[in-house]
């Protein structure tokens, strides 16, 4: 069973463990802290988790990873941006496609969101798969629009709308 809660602070060890996985980290934003300390969890417990709709995703009582949207800003505020991560012991099993479709649910339900959207790095065919998996489409690739540890990655943009 896979559901959706907000964090509390006895995720701290799983954040920390998941979040040192360069596996995990490969595809995710730079903004993410590495090494990932436990002051890094407790203030994403504690403040950062509380910005926009963002949740833990839970399997069978497991801490399973994050999901989240952030909403836009001025003209953007009815667009957010999808990000998530999941320990690789949780890959392959279709959990991050449901969390995708279900806090997409619940962000079109209870928000003034009328578009989400994804951006993937190129090589990230599992995020790609969800994504597309849960009803986005693909909308555009930046060409070499991320540039991460000296390497330039095109970025695939994908959305959903309400």
């Amino acid at each position: 069973m896979i559901t959706l809660r907000d964090f509390k602070q006895q995720d701290a060890p799983h954040i920390i463990k998941t979040l040192n996985d360069e596996q995990v980290t490969r595809f995710l934003s730079s903004k993410i802290p590495f090494p990932y300390t436990q002051a890094d969890a407790d203030w994403w417990i504690n403040q950062g988790a509380k910005n926009g709709i963002i949740k833990a995703i839970i399997v069978n009582e497991q801490f399973a990873g994050c999901i989240g949207i952030t909403p836009g800003e001025f003209e953007y505020s009815r667009s957010g941006e999808i990000g998530y991560w999941l320990n690789n012991h949780f890959w392959g099993r279709g959990i991050i496609t449901h969390a995708i479709t279900q806090i997409c649910d619940e962000a079109f339900k209870n928000s003034n969101l009328n578009r989400i959207f994804g951006a993937v790095f190129a090589g990230n065919t599992g995020s790609i798969k969800a994504l597309t998996k849960s009803g986005f489409e693909a909308e555009a690739i930046l060409k070499q629009a991320i540039y991460k540890d000296g390497v330039f990655y095109d970025s695939h943009i994908f959305s959903k709308l309400k």
